[in-house]
């Protein structure tokens, strides 16, 4: 079976306290953290056992889980696995990264956010080039909020040509279409996130090769559907993956729609849909239009 497997323990701290941010975070305590590491450890020990199926493995704690060694710890040790196509983690780059030397580099992938106002814009780009210049796959992204525009500029205008940048609609944020046209001008995909997706009755391919896991092992769908398909450990779950459609009214969030099939998504992000980097060269025909230095790029996409 060739499955994706989005995996989310426990964990709910995080090293930064973002207003904009969605997710009710809390201070773990310590018997908190040392059951989110347990949980992790029986999923890495679940997953790294699954040598008859073909994995791709996405992290998307609520909290920051880089800072924690058992994040850092499985990552590394998954990405050595051959029947583990892919291992990625969505991340606010605050942790060091000379960890990465021991990781396969063909397999790990890091999602990353930029939060203006949480880290100085000096040293989460230093971070960026860093993994550059190490090979390491990874993505940059940002919230479109009016606030960060100009360091989303900047960002563009100084990462290298090939990381490819993405901006979030801000949650509860209307983009009129003169606004939606400066963001789009940074990310050409913006417009899948600009607005909801009507999803209700629409195949997607998660419940059949895309699965969320909780920390108890619990399967459902996706992280925004509460049914229960069955439990990872036990294996029930296996017999509840099937072809279905959407239940909800809407899918807001990149990690959800990503997996309809009305969208082309799967073509433009072809082999990084874990990390958000699309499969299109970079191209540089509209860097005037975004009011960005002649030494910038933006990634065109189809």
């Amino acid at each position: 079976m060739d499955l994706t497997v989005l995996y989310r323990g426990p964990l709910a701290s995080c090293d930064y306290d973002c207003p904009y941010c969605p997710f009710a975070k809390r201070r773990d305590s310590g018997e908190q953290l040392r059951a989110d590491r347990a949980a992790l450890e029986r999923f890495t020990h679940w997953a790294t056992a699954q040598t008859g199926d073909r994995l791709s493995l996405l992290f998307t704690p609520w909290g920051e889980g880089l800072v924690r060694s058992w994040y850092r710890r499985a990552l590394t040790e998954l990405s050595h696995r051959p029947h583990i196509r892919r291992v990625a983690i969505q991340t606010n780059l605050s942790c060091r990264t000379d960890w990465l030397a021991d990781a396969d580099l063909d397999t790990l992938a890091l999602w990353c956010t930029y939060h203006p106002g949480q880290t100085p814009y000096d040293r989460f780009s230093a971070k960026c080039h860093e993994l550059a210049r190490t090979g390491v796959r990874f993505s940059v992204g940002i919230v479109g909020l009016p606030e960060h525009l100009e360091a989303a500029r900047r960002l563009r205008a100084e990462l290298p040509d090939q990381v490819y940048l993405w901006v979030n609609a801000a949650e509860s944020h209307t983009y009129d279409d003169a606004e939606a046209e400066v963001w789009t001008a940074l990310d050409p995909l913006f417009g899948y996130s600009r607005r909801p997706h009507a999803s209700a009755g629409a195949p997607c391919r998660t419940g059949e090769s895309v699965i969320s896991v909780d920390g108890e092992g619990t399967v459902r769908r996706c992280h925004f559907v509460p049914e229960e398909l069955g439990n990872l450990y036990d294996g029930s779950y296996r017999a509840a993956l099937r072809p279905r459609a959407c239940p909800l009214t809407r899918c807001d969030c990149h990690i959800g729609y990503v997996h309809l099939e009305t969208l082309p998504l799967y073509d433009v992000f072809a082999g990084g849909v874990l990390e958000r980097i699309p499969v299109s060269p970079v191209r540089r025909d509209f860097r005037d239009r975004a009011g960005l230095p002649r030494s910038s790029a933006v990634i065109r996409c189809p």
